[in-house]
């Protein structure tokens, strides 16, 4: 079944709306919006954004028009006994009419590792460590618990990579891991012990498989500018041009961008900028990268 990215910004009188993540599945519309904490004025949030979407996409019927909202839910990737099942308002219509408007939630806690890998939900996985953001340091109290933690993310590790790197998904397998490590790098900042664990579990296939995709790369500028300025001289330098910007826009540009969004603590963006290139480049711009 066909998946088309749609356009995340709506134009309004009094000014742009811009949503995660909208797309086309099929002949259906989905709206996702992730929170990293709790909002009690989402569900108005929500109708204004599905309200804007429906009117971008109205069809019209003679003199009418048919305008359908998409279907929606809210990602929680923090989330309390509070945060509730449903998003929900009562919308009163110039007839009289009251109609529900009722999205349902998702709330990151209710999602255990083994339940992502097989829901195939893996652009979760970065933000399952959210859950022991509080545990920082009883790690540090406790090396036994401290191991048992370890000891998953090295399932989570030895998952991801079954999954990704047998079906020449590599770069995603490497994106994901990525993320883990900056996710996790924020999350502990204060536990230098926790942020080493980590990263000395999740990263060495990073570097292994980075590497292989940088040389791959710089092969492939490499040929193509040889063509141009000649054979022999080309594949020199154009391989280590082509290793150049593989590595420097590939890496430290999305990476600085990540850091910056975990700084100003809109990790709720970082899953749309690793899969939405249109948003991603809104967000060089707005951090001058």
């Amino acid at each position: 079944m066909k998946i088309t990215q749609l356009r995340n910004e709506h134009q309004q009188e009094d000014g742009e709306i811009i949503t995660d993540s909208c797309l086309l599945i099929g002949k259906k519309m989905y709206h996702i919006e992730c929170q990293s904490t709790d909002d009690v004025t989402m569900a108005i949030r929500m109708i204004e954004y599905d309200f804007a979407i429906g009117i971008e996409h109205a069809e019209k019927q003679g003199r009418g028009y048919r305008i359908e909202f998409p279907k929606s839910c809210v990602l929680f990737l923090r989330s309390s006994g509070n945060t509730p099942d449903y998003l929900e308002a009562d919308v009163v219509f110039p007839d009289g009419n009251t109609y529900l408007y009722s999205i349902p939630t998702i709330k990151m806690t209710d999602y255990t590792k083994d339940s992502i890998f097989e829901k195939n939900l893996l652009m979760l996985l970065p933000f399952y460590i959210m859950r022991y953001e509080k545990k920082g340091h009883d790690f540090n109290s406790n090396p036994e618990l401290f191991q048992v933690f370890l000891n998953e993310y090295e399932e989570i590790r030895v998952n991801l990579e079954e999954e990704l790197t047998e079906i020449g998904k590599s770069e995603l397998y490497t994106d994901l891991t990525k993320l883990i490590i900056k996710i996790a790098d924020y999350i502990f900042r204060e536990e230098d012990n926790v942020r080493k664990g980590i990263g000395d579990i999740m990263g060495g296939k990073v570097l292994e498989l980075e590497s292989e995709r940088l040389k791959a790369e710089g092969k492939a500028i490499g040929r193509a500018e040889g063509e141009a300025i000649g054979r022999a001289e080309g594949e020199a330098i154009g391989q280590a041009r082509g290793e150049a910007i593989g590595q420097i826009q590939g890496e430290a540009r999305l990476g600085s961008l990540i850091t910056r969004l975990i700084q100003d603590q809109r990790t709720e963006e970082i899953p749309i900028v690793s899969t939405d290139a249109t948003r991603r480049e809104q967000l060089y711009k707005e951090y001058n990268l």
